[in-house]
This record gives C-alpha cells, sequence and structure tokens, in this order.
C-alpha cells in the first residue's frame, strides 16, 4: 500500500459487508480521486447517518434523530393488525420498496445463531410480544432471508407467539435461498409476501 493513511481506508473499508481487500483498495483509490468537497460530504453522510438517526420507539426502524416514531407507525392509513417482522431497516425498506404491504414492521435488530454468540435475549422479541399483545395483533408475518439462522428464529418466534393465538406466517419460498433482500427484485419479493404461508 502507497500510504499509511490508504492502508488504514482499505482496512476499513473492508469491515464494510461483501467488500473484501481488492474492492476495498478500488474504493480507497477512488475516494483519494474525488474531489475534497465529494469527500467531505462523503464523510459527513456517514457521520450523520451514526449521530443523527436512531431507533423508532415502537418499530426499532431507523429514522431522524428528531423523530420518536417513524411515518410508518405514525400512519392511520397502515394496518395495525398485522406486523411484518424483519432482521434490520434494509429488509423494511426492501419489502416497502415492493409496494404490496400496507400493515406494520417490527425490526429485531438480527437473527439468533449461537455460533456467533447471538441468543434469543440479544434480539427484541420481548418487545415483540409486547406489541401482539398490546396491540391485540391478528397476524405476525416472519420476513428472514431464507438462511439456517433466519429459519431457526422463525420457528422460534413461531413458538412464542402461537399460545397467542396470533397467525404466524412466512414469506413463500420464491426466494433464493441465502438471499439478501436488497438484492431480490421487487416482484419476487411481492410474491414472496403475497404468497405467505404458515410456519
Amino acid at each position: 500500500m502507497s500510504s499509511k493513511a490508504m492502508a488504514a481506508l482499505v482496512e476499513s473499508l473492508t469491515k464494510l459487508p461483501g467488500v473484501g481487500t481488492k474492492t476495498a483498495a478500488r474504493l480507497a483509490y477512488h475516494i483519494a480521486a474525488m474531489k475534497s468537497d465529494d469527500v467531505e460530504n462523503l464523510a459527513a453522510a456517514i457521520r450523520s447517518v451514526k449521530l443523527d438517526t436512531h431507533a423508532c420507539e415502537i418499530c426499532f426502524n431507523t429514522i431522524d434523530a428528531d423523530k420518536i416514531i417513524c411515518d410508518i407507525c405514525a400512519s392511520e392509513r397502515r394496518d395495525g393488525k398485522i406486523i411484518c417482522v424483519v432482521k434490520d431497516a434494509k429488509d423494511l425498506d426492501a419489502i416497502e420498496r415492493a409496494g404490496i404491504f400496507d400493515g406494520k414492521y417490527h425490526v429485531t435488530g438480527g437473527l439468533i445463531s449461537p455460533l456467533a454468540g447471538v441468543s434469543q435475549n440479544d434480539i427484541r422479541l420481548r418487545e415483540l410480544i409486547k406489541r401482539v399483545g398490546d396491540d391485540k395483533v391478528e397476524e405476525v408475518i416472519i420476513a428472514f432471508e431464507p438462511t439456517v439462522e433466519g429459519d431457526a428464529t422463525s420457528l422460534f418466534i413461531s413458538r412464542l407467539l402461537n399460545p397467542l393465538g396470533v397467525k404466524v406466517t412466512k414469506l413463500a419460498r420464491g426466494l433464493a435461498v441465502g438471499a439478501d433482500f436488497a438484492g431480490t427484485d421487487s416482484l419476487t419479493l411481492a410474491k414472496a409476501i403475497e404468497n405467505r404461508v404458515p410456519v
């Protein structure tokens, strides 16, 4: 690496998901070649997304710091009797882009993964159970990627919610195993929601 600063940037960029050393180096050299104003704007945007956002107090979607709850939770046009459970705000955004779901959301903040040291106590399941009871929810759609962790977390949630008498469904298997919602086209995602099946 030509400089310590460049090496440090490459190392930082490799911490992003899906970014290996070669991609990180390409991005780092691109950033180095950008105009100073553009670099400042990029740095400010990165700082802002960390410092000027927080989680919605109801669903845990990422929102601006000056809000308490997100627009979806605040909307009276959304069906509060149906909650779609997603891993993170990125997945919520992907489902919103599909334009087929008109209920509300719950962001767990992760999936159960014993190998990664993530248990059911590390994700927002207590908050989900409370919402289901308090809001008299009729259906919970589990919208996790079709992975081992996603399937295990879906099953765990289903077992928690079944005694409450709520209908628990999950996305249809139109999604490829291991698929990332952000990389899935809206039509496929819409069909997976539309054709959801009981857990």
